[in-house]
């Protein structure tokens, strides 16, 4: 068996299996990370929603719909690429994860990035942000990369914001779009 199907399979069961914090109570299924493990773009949101939580699989819902349409005039798929959460489990309410939560989820986060050592994590959203790169203001930063320990980071929005904020529709896939340009350069 490859050593990265290896290495991924067994952070899927460490976060399947996982009580370190109260999002376990009310969880139907966590949610890790799913797709392309030679992926050159790896995408982080913030946590499940309900249709994450059912399906236990990332981004399936109307967000996923919005992120896959956004891949899919960039010229590459949904198979093409892994997407996870900073967050595994689905927070009640849909209210953003607590610091604590998101520091207990950070080891499987990391173990991911590691796994499919990406070119580019695509950060989506403020939850994202704050909790990876400890940065503000997605408004500030969204279209940019940053460099940290070696790892680009690109900033964008999160594909739900786009479903409350219709301006930011054509932001979000051209900023997809630009890193689809980016990782094929």
């Amino acid at each position: 068996m490859d050593e990265k199907i290896k290495s991924i399979d067994h952070v899927k069961t460490r976060v399947i299996s996982c009580k370190l914090c109260n999002l376990c109570r009310d969880r139907i299924n966590a949610v890790p990370g799913f797709g392309n493990l030679n992926s050159k773009i790896l995408f982080v949101g913030e946590a499940p929603g309900k249709n994450e939580d059912i399906n236990g699989l990332p981004f399936i819902g109307n967000a996923g719909k919005i992120l896959d349409d956004a891949l899919k005039k960039g010229g590459i798929k949904r198979s093409d690429v892994y997407v996870t959460n900073v967050v595994k489990c689905r927070p009640p309410n849909n209210r953003v994860p607590e610091i604590s939560e998101v520091l207990t989820c950070f080891q499987y986060l990391k173990q991911e990035i590691q796994i499919i050592s990406p070119n580019f994590i695509c950060i989506l959203g403020a939850t994202a942000l704050q909790s990876v790169l400890n940065l503000k203001e997605v408004g500030r930063y969204h279209g940019k990369v940053i460099t940290r320990d070696d790892l680009k980071f690109f900033i964008t929005y999160h594909p739900a914001a786009t479903i409350y904020n219709n301006k930011l529709k054509n932001v979000f896939f051209k900023e997809i779009a630009s890193l689809i340009n980016m990782m094929k350069t």
